[in-house]
């Protein structure tokens, strides 16, 4: 009987990363630097092979449009195929809230709950990493993609 657990998908840049959860602790993480739109059914069958998956997160933006498109199409056709429920969080919570590069010098920041664009002269270093220990509260049902276009405009 494969084990149940969880499933996080970052795809916001390169590399894509994964993260198995078992009772919400890190057991496993996968990394690839392939398109997403290329690795993610390949990945996905591997793991559906291995485990039994109970409940899909991802991070649903800001970021790159393109990734962020296909991470949402992607979990959410497996989501209402496989009958698993899908959940989301803003790209903040992996990686500890630093600016994330929008276009020119604008970047998206957070503060309180709300993301703004900033302009900023010198861009930070943006990783992403996949936490010890998901924080299920950190997550929405509401798993539409954040695509903040219109904060880019301003």
């Amino acid at each position: 009987m494969p084990k149940k657990v969880d499933v996080v998908l970052v795809a916001l840049t390169s590399p894509i990363k994964i993260g198995i959860y078992e009772e919400n602790r890190l057991i496993e993480s996968i990394e690839s630097i392939e398109k997403s739109s290329d690795i993610l059914p390949q990945l996905y069958k591997e793991i559906l092979e291995r485990y039994e998956i109970e409940k899909l997160f991802y991070a649903n933006g800001p970021g790159s449009f393109m990734a962020i498109k296909v991470a949402y199409i992607f979990l959410k056709s497996l989501s209402v195929l496989k009958k698993i429920p899908l959940f989301a969080t803003d790209a903040f919570y992996f990686n500890a809230n630093v600016p994330i590069k929008a276009i020119g010098k604008l970047h998206f920041v957070k503060i309180a709950s709300e993301i703004k664009t900033q302009k900023l002269e010198i861009a930070p270093d943006v990783t992403f990493s996949l936490p010890d220990v998901l924080d299920y509260n950190e997550f929405s049902t509401t798993s539409t993609p954040l695509y903040m276009i219109s904060a880019v405009g301003q």
